[in-house]
């Protein structure tokens, strides 16, 4: 009797243990989830682990901390060019067609990834145009969007008004729209637990107007009626700390749920900006003062924060020199999610998920970049740069390093023959990316 009750123990254990390593293998085998927050006219000059002394940015700093810190991202120089960019892992001139538009027979990230089990969820501003099914068929299962059917400038923060998978909302009740596209996106990740998921949240967040935030002291008082003059002097650069601050906070919330569900470690946080902070704003670098460069091709225009976080993948603390290019962002996810692209389908992106997690991997030499956003008061410009150097089709060149604003362009004389070389090869790629203006531009459209 006690030898059959010893066997019994025995083949409970074994199938307990048969159980726990099914689980445990099924656990290892998911694919990863994969979160992307970009922040909204956020230059690099602005987030503390780059060197800023004067807004706190706390959590985006312990994601540089516990992941990697990339040096060298770069965006276009404006919000759709950006969008567009980094959803299709493709340079501008191959389908970028007017402002505040993409192309719904575009393909997207989310479109392989949901193609391949992925659940699909963005929140945020859209500003691509379309009706209220545009964000179903750029590939994404549920969203709540801000600027998708209509333009509302001063709608997006306090009391906004937004679409929810096709239902029109507008709040009145002091709501901050920010907290409710964060909310939204930590709903779908308690529902999508299971996995896999998709998480793009292209921020409202910093872009104008520069108003109270709910941790501001007068966040209650100061309102802006949801209609009326964009540059409104309700819209005060003194409160772009605070947005920083929030954005900052939400981050942290986003990274906190992940914790929270139990799959941090089956989850990839990337936090970026779009392109440069907005004129007239001066962030503290040290001793230097910066003025944010949006619209412009200098540094301070396409230069932006890149952080990446994935608790036991990537080891903490790496800062990482390589150039870092939009397009690198689709391709990265489908290398994350081990998808392999079909040989037909044109990226101009290099996956920089072997770079995260100490693989042999390809980086950039340079990177080429094609600047018409089909905006009246900005000039068509094409260039390629790398580290140090930047050549413009026009002719133009500059030392990135020693001239951030571009200030004054060199002469070819004024070059050693190693940077005479390189220059030659800059010159070669301008012929390889030449393409009509696909469309006659439509009518502009606030930013």
């Amino acid at each position: 009797m006690r030898l059959r009750t010893l066997g019994n123990y025995m083949l409970t254990g074994i199938i307990l243990l048969v159980i726990s390593l099914t689980v445990n293998a099924q656990k290892n085998q998911r694919k990863p989830n994969i979160i992307l927050i970009m922040a909204d006219d956020l230059g690099f000059e602005t987030i503390g682990c780059y060197g800023n002394t004067n807004y706190k940015t706390p959590r985006i700093d312990k994601m540089a901390d516990e992941g990697v810190k990339f040096e060298k991202c770069y965006s276009q120089p404006l919000c759709t060019p950006s969008r567009v960019k980094i959803m299709t892992g493709k340079s501008n001139f191959r389908n970028y067609e007017r402002w505040g538009y993409l192309n719904q027979n575009e393909t997207t990230f989310a479109h392989i990834l949901k193609s391949h089990g992925y659940s699909t969820c963005i929140a945020g501003k859209w500003q691509l145009k379309g009706d209220e099914y545009a964000p179903y068929k750029a590939g994404f299962d549920e969203y709540l969007l801000w600027q998708l059917t209509f333009t509302s400038y001063n709608e997006r923060y306090k009391n906004p008004r937004v679409l929810e998978n096709g239902v029109m909302k507008k709040y009145n009740n002091s709501e901050y729209g920010p907290q409710l596209f964060t909310n939204f996106l930590m709903d779908f990740m308690d529902r999508k637990k299971n996995g896999p998921f998709l998480v793009y949240y292209p921020m409202a967040l910093t872009h104008r107007p520069f108003v109270p935030t709910p941790d501001s002291d007068n966040y209650e008082e100061f309102f802006i009626p949801g209609s009326g003059n964009a540059h409104s002097t309700k819209s005060d650069v003194k409160y772009f700390k605070d947005e920083v601050e929030y954005m900052d906070k939400i981050v942290g919330q986003i990274i906190d749920k992940t914790h929270e569900l139990g799959i941090n470690e089956n989850t990839l946080i990337l936090f970026v900006g779009d392109n440069g902070t907005n004129h007239g704003v001066f962030s503290q670098m040290g001793d230097l003062r910066v003025e944010g460069d949006k619209g412009a091709t200098n540094e301070f225009g396409i230069h932006v924060p890149f952080v990446a976080c994935w608790d036991g993948k990537i080891q903490p603390g790496q800062i990482n020199n390589n150039l870092i290019d939009f397009s690198d962002f689709l391709p990265t996810f489908c290398d994350v999610a081990g998808i392999e692209l079909n040989e037909t389908f044109v990226t101009d992106g290099i996956s920089f998920l072997p770079q995260m997690t100490g693989e042999k991997y390809t980086a950039h030499e340079y990177l080429f970049c094609h600047f018409d956003p089909g905006k009246s008061k900005f000039e068509k410009k094409r260039f390629v740069h790398n580290s140090q150097w930047k050549l413009y089709e026009s002719g133009e060149i500059y030392n990135k390093i020693n001239d951030p604003m571009e200030k004054n362009a060199l002469a070819e004389n004024d070059l050693n023959s190693e940077q005479k070389k390189l220059f030659a090869t800059f010159r070669e790629v301008f012929p390889k990316m030449v393409k009509e203006d696909v469309n006659a531009r439509g009518d502009e459209e606030k930013e």
